[in-house]
């Protein structure tokens, strides 16, 4: 039999049938395989196509045969990613705010790449995330890049660090530019965060990745490592309370039993806890970055929560609680 068309691509377009066309529900017979191949210009004979699905299950592509009535079926099972898996992924790029709504198309895009015709579908459903705002900064890529590769190789970088004003402008947050020792970086609270030494204040600070621009890695050595090596990177993340920055103190927190759930997920569950001569009451002893962030979080809890402790610390929110207070007193004539 004669040598088929363009056999050098055949592995590549039978390996592109095979994962598109099949998966677990879907499988196409050989002459099926055959004329999949032959819309792409490609003839092979029914031998060298057994050995070349063989060849495809050592590159990964798990190819399975199976005899249904006096057919033989074929289908990929398993692939590099699981549809529960690419489900999950295209859930995080939709649902990320530091992402903008460009590049998630384009990921999701190239996501649903791994998956069969069929799976897509699934995989193109809306994820409905209630309120979601989408970073604006379509470099931010190309920053993460920069930063990864100053890290790689051991070096500062210098960038302008941006904020918004009144006019919704993003502007330059001062006018020198911030050159800090990148070692780090951080997924927080839906944000991409850099976790970096300020040589010039002489600790470890954090900036917010899609407000960073024109980066440069410097030909200068890194500094910091002391420092960034004492971090505890869960613990930095818990204490600077979603990345808001403040005295870090231990504060005890008396809670109603109701709200556990609530102090496990924002600190962990190695906080300790124990029961109070309070009757549906329990308390525990946390570390946290004082800052209005924190109290506005205790606010927001109502009379389910309270600070017991330090002195300091209660004083402190019982005054910012009177300041608030003042500013909605309602004059009357």
């Amino acid at each position: 039999m004669p040598k088929g068309t363009k056999q050098k691509l055949k592995l590549y377009y039978l390996s592109k049938i095979m994962v598109e066309k099949t998966d677990d529900e879907h499988a196409i017979t050989m002459p099926e395989i055959q004329q999949a191949l032959g819309e792409y210009g490609v003839t092979a004979d029914r031998k060298s196509l057994y050995d070349d699905l063989e060849t495809l299950s050592v590159l990964g592509i798990e190819v399975i045969g199976e005899k249904e009535g006096r057919n033989y079926y074929y289908h990929v099972g398993k692939k590099l990613f699981e549809i529960a898996e690419l489900k999950l992924l295209v859930d995080a790029v939709q649902s990320s705010k530091f992402i903008t709504e460009k590049k998630s198309k384009d990921l999701i895009r190239k996501l649903t790449g791994f998956a069969s015709n069929y799976e897509a579908m699934q995989l193109r459903r809306q994820v409905v995330v209630q309120g979601r705002v989408k970073s604006m900064n379509e470099s931010i890529y190309y920053v993460v890049d920069e930063i990864h590769h100053a890290i790689a190789n051991n070096k500062k970088i210098r960038f302008e660090y941006m904020r918004w004003n009144l006019s919704k402008k993003l502007e330059r947050k001062r006018d020198k530019f911030y050159e800090v020792s990148p070692w780090t970086l951080l997924w927080d609270n839906e944000n991409y965060y850099l976790i970096a030494y300020d040589s010039e204040a002489g600790k470890i600070k954090h900036y917010r990745v899609d407000k960073i621009r024109s980066v440069e890695v410097l030909d200068v050595k890194r500094e910091g490592k002391e420092a960034f090596g004492k971090l505890d990177i869960a613990g930095y993340t818990s204490k600077t309370f979603r990345m808001y920055g403040g005295e870090a103190v231990k504060v005890r927190l008396r809670f109603k039993n109701d709200l556990v759930g609530v102090m496990i997920d924002r600190f962990g569950k190695e906080i300790p806890i124990h029961e109070t001569d309070i009757e549906g009451w329990s308390e525990t002893t946390v570390d946290v970055a004082l800052s209005n962030q924190f109290y506005g979080w205790i606010f927001s809890l109502g009379a389910n929560i309270k600070i017991v402790g330090p002195e300091d610390v209660m004083r402190q929110f019982s005054e910012e609680l009177n300041i608030l207070t003042n500013a909605y007193v309602i004059f009357k004539g």
